[in-house]
């Protein structure tokens, strides 16, 4: 993999560092160690465990952590349990939370959807509706005074994409790439790796970076809650439509756990509270999880494998 070259780097990582750090009043959720045997620990004196619910930096803009915070909150009234945040900082360490049993339920990826199904039986529980449909795009975005026009015309330059499981933020553009016979290493001259879609947007605006590959939803997020950072942006390219990240569950799950939390979210549209917390988050409400929403995304991983074994 070809490496941001040492300042624009370490620029990159004290940026990211400074937005975390000033996070408005932002609450810490639980950290889980992902070593063998550990343990969650609650943050009561209740015998129950809590309900552990996954959420990350890379789908969550610091602007809507408030709203996840009340979602947590009306969950755990609903359901009559405590609700824990889980945070993790990738991809990965959600689906292995997911696996190994260190969360109930997470809001994931549409790509490590896919692929935690197939490693581990990943369930799916709900899809949210936005503008009534249950996808998203990957938009690729340059800065707004950028001479560049079509994604084809960022070769050589630098690129960021946000965790190399994002659908969004990897996946599509890499699958964009393939379709004219390239990869990452040979088209851009190097790229980098954000860890969450709002950074990849700031890298943008801040001229870190050449262009990104960022979810329409975060985008779109952004531009109304912070419209100066996304008006320093422009969008180039918007993929085809794919299915939305999900909400899902780990593998043996209690079934009464799961219909509960499933019918908390169905419902959060019809009661004042719920479309209040929905607004916030952008969302018309969460509906039952169709998986044939995400078959345009194994399409992608199996042209972009064949693609890989015809080179070998």
């Amino acid at each position: 993999m070809k490496q941001l070259f040492p300042v624009l780097y370490a620029t990159l990582v004290a940026m990211v560092v400074m937005s975390i750090s000033t996070a408005c009043e932002r609450k810490e959720p639980v950290r889980v160690s992902l070593k063998a045997g550990s343990q969650v620990v609650a943050s009561s004196a209740r015998s129950e465990q809590p309900l552990r619910i996954g959420m990350g930096a890379m789908i969550t803009p610091k602007e809507g952590y408030v709203y996840y915070q009340r979602l947590q909150a009306y969950i755990g009234k609903r359901i009559g349990r405590q609700v824990q945040l889980v945070d993790r900082d990738n991809y990965d360490e959600m689906n292995h939370l997911l696996e190994t049993g260190g969360v109930d339920a997470a809001f994931v990826c549409a790509g490590p959807y896919v692929e935690g199904k197939v490693k581990f039986g990943m369930e799916l529980l709900a899809m949210p509706l936005v503008k009534g449909k249950p996808i998203y795009h990957s938009y690729i975005i340059v800065h707004r005074e950028s001479p560049i026009k079509r994604f084809e015309e960022l070769r050589g330059k630098v690129f960021a994409f946000v965790d190399p499981k994002s659908n969004t933020g990897k996946l599509v553009p890499t699958y964009m790439l393939a379709r004219i016979n390239e990869t990452p290493d040979s088209f851009f001259g190097r790229y980098v790796y954000t860890n969450s879609h709002d950074q990849s947007i700031r890298a943008v605006a801040e001229r870190l970076v050449d262009g990104a590959a960022v979810d329409s939803l975060i985008w779109e997020y952004t531009a109304l809650k912070n419209p100066k950072l996304t008006e320093q942006t422009r969008i180039i390219t918007r993929s085809d439509p794919y299915g939305i990240p999900p909400v899902v569950v780990r593998p043996g799950i209690d079934p009464e756990l799961k219909r509960r939390l499933g019918d908390i979210l169905f419902s959060a549209a019809d009661d004042a509270e719920g479309r209040e917390i929905l607004k916030g988050m952008m969302i018309d409400r969460f509906v039952a999880g169709d998986d044939s929403n995400y078959d345009t995304i194994r399409q992608m991983n199996r042209w972009i494998e064949a693609q890989r074994k015809g080179k070998k």
